[in-house]
């Protein structure tokens, strides 16, 4: 396709040379329609309001820019969604755990905490799983229930579980040298008291089901030639 030729601009007011018009100024003042324009408007030139100026940056950018990267933190606009329990897990399903110090127990599920980890129990008395938060990628949901109708765990969330923070004392050089030993963690009598009211409404639970008790009892594990695929749970 050829160029679209652009017409040439015709000025109202020709020039006849360099800087000299062939009409004058109150000649061209009439033939624009000026003064039509200003009688409709009571004798004035309407005046349109000014656009607002943009809103200049309330921090000016610095002329010169630091010689090291200056690390700035990263907006976050992603929004947690709450974490969707799988289907096979539901409240009282035995659960095998599959990593961490208990890997290989099974543990009886009592609920879904706000942060999305499961709450089980072993219980405590039967395999030494006492009350703790495992995350659902790391267990296997297997068919065996247990009624937890009569077992209260409304008083059960994350806070339950944090630990407190305490400030380490700076030591002295002869302090620094000396080999000191370790002070174990005690557990609280509060949290003993919470374990042992757990453990004995579902222990009655357990007991109501024939081999039961031994098979919570009873550690998972695979032998030479079991496909892990093929078992069913």
């Amino acid at each position: 396709m050829a160029p679209k030729q652009r017409t040439p601009k015709v000025s109202r007011n020709p020039e006849l040379i360099r800087g000299i018009g062939k009409y004058s100024r109150s000649q061209m003042y009439h033939k624009r329609g000026l003064w039509a324009i200003k009688a409709k408007n009571g004798g004035v030139f309407p005046r349109h309001d000014a656009k607002p100026k943009p809103e200049a940056p309330a921090e000016k950018a610095p002329k010169f820019y630091p010689a090291d990267d200056v690390k700035k933190p990263l907006v976050n606009k992603h929004k947690p969604k709450p974490t969707k329990l799988r289907a096979s897990i539901t409240p009282g399903t035995v659960l095998i755990l599959l990593a961490g110090r208990f890997k290989g127990k099974r543990v009886v599920f009592l609920k879904q905490l706000p942060s999305g980890l499961l709450l089980v129990t072993g219980p405590f008395k039967i395999n030494g799983v006492p009350l703790r938060r495992v995350c659902q990628s790391y267990v296997i949901g297997t068919s065996t229930k247990v009624d937890i109708s009569g077992v209260n765990v409304e008083k059960f969330d994350d806070k339950y579980f944090s630990k407190k923070t305490e400030k380490k004392k700076e030591k002295s050089e002869g302090e620094f040298f000396e080999a000191e030993k370790e002070e174990k963690s005690v557990i609280p009598q509060e949290k003993k008291d919470d374990q042992k009211t757990v453990d004995s409404a579902l222990l009655k639970a357990i007991e109501s089901v024939p081999d039961l008790k031994a098979y919570l009892g009873a550690r998972f594990s695979l032998k030479a030639g079991m496909k892990p695929h093929e078992l069913v749970f």
